[in-house]
């Protein structure tokens, strides 16, 4: 689409230069007196057509599947990635380039202007939206459940029968943003809580290895970060696989972020997006990349800064 609104533009002013010349090279000021000639005229309005195009830099994490990531062949790929690609289809006023780079360069590059907009699965905090730009539509949601013994599938369904059961939780990380979940969850269900216990950071590994030891009932995790790490046959830990579930809780909404001088950039990505949202496309994408509907798992009526 961004092709077809660059060669219409570009074919019009060709046709003023045709014309112009047609009327002769007295007309185009072409005699000793220096005039500006027709075709210095169509040279100077292609350059600004091409400047009409705003380029965007779009950073984003390089391994995290399938949200954003490299593939084989050196090209950025993702959920998110492909969502902005078609944003950009819809934005002929803009060209978008992408960049894969680390979680913290990400952060830095957006808020000193080395990046116009980054996506890494992030997730809305109060502090990211003083330092920047959150558009009015999440583009994905990061789903949070529980791993459990499998044994214990049939009594442990969501996490009202898991603090039925229990509530023993591994401990979070204070500062991990799913100790906050859990925390707001039992501000809700102030009858059955979880407990929640605070803990220093810790290896995926020791996590699983406590829930089988029965040290502890559940693990908080990230759905797709079980679905690489335990299901597949090529995860770190699919020794665990037949002796542990996943259950599912909530979906976390996920954004892209904006520089705080892209206001303009995130309305734009808005009217886009709603497009998208309505042919479709986000729904198709989203069964493409993971095989179900990111925002199924989001609560209904979720408003930008609500408590998860």
């Amino acid at each position: 689409m961004k092709k077809e609104y660059l060669d219409i533009r570009n074919k019009v002013i060709a046709a003023t230069a045709i014309a112009a010349v047609g009327l002769g090279t007295a007309a185009c000021g072409t005699d000793a007196a220096g005039g500006v000639t027709a075709q210095a005229q169509a040279k100077e309005q292609t350059e600004q057509t091409a400047d009409d195009v705003t380029k965007i830099t779009v950073a984003h994490t390089q391994a995290y599947k399938p949200y954003d990531f490299i593939d084989e062949n050196g090209n950025s790929d993702g959920y998110e990635v492909a969502v902005l690609k078609a944003v950009d289809e819809l934005l002929p006023q803009y060209e978008f380039t992408y960049v894969g780079t680390t979680d913290d360069d990400l952060l830095i590059g957006i808020d000193s202007g080395k990046y116009d907009v980054g996506t890494k699965g992030v997730w809305w905090t109060e502090e990211r939206s003083k330092k920047f730009v959150f558009p009015k539509h999440y583009i994905g949601s990061s789903i949070i459940g529980i791993a459990i013994r499998s044994e214990d599938a049939d009594q442990i369904t969501d996490l009202s029968s898991f603090a039925e059961y229990s509530g023993k939780l591994v401990p979070i990380g204070a500062q991990n943003a799913q100790y906050t979940i859990v925390d707001n969850y039992n501000k809700n269900h102030p009858d059955k809580p979880i407990d929640l216990i605070a803990g220093d950071q810790f290896s995926a590994a020791d996590g699983y290895q406590w829930v089988l030891e029965g040290r502890y009932d559940a693990y908080i995790n990230i759905k797709t970060s079980f679905a690489a790490n335990v299901e597949s046959e090529q995860g770190e830990y699919h020794d665990y696989a037949e002796r542990l579930r996943f259950i599912d809780y909530e979906g976390i909404p996920t954004w892209p972020l904006f520089g705080k001088d892209q206001q303009a950039l995130a309305d734009a990505y808005d009217e886009a997006w709603e497009k998208l949202e309505a042919d479709g496309t986000l729904e198709k994408l989203q069964q493409e990349y993971f095989g179900y509907s990111l925002f199924d798992y989001v609560p209904e009526g979720y408003q930008i800064g609500d408590e998860l």
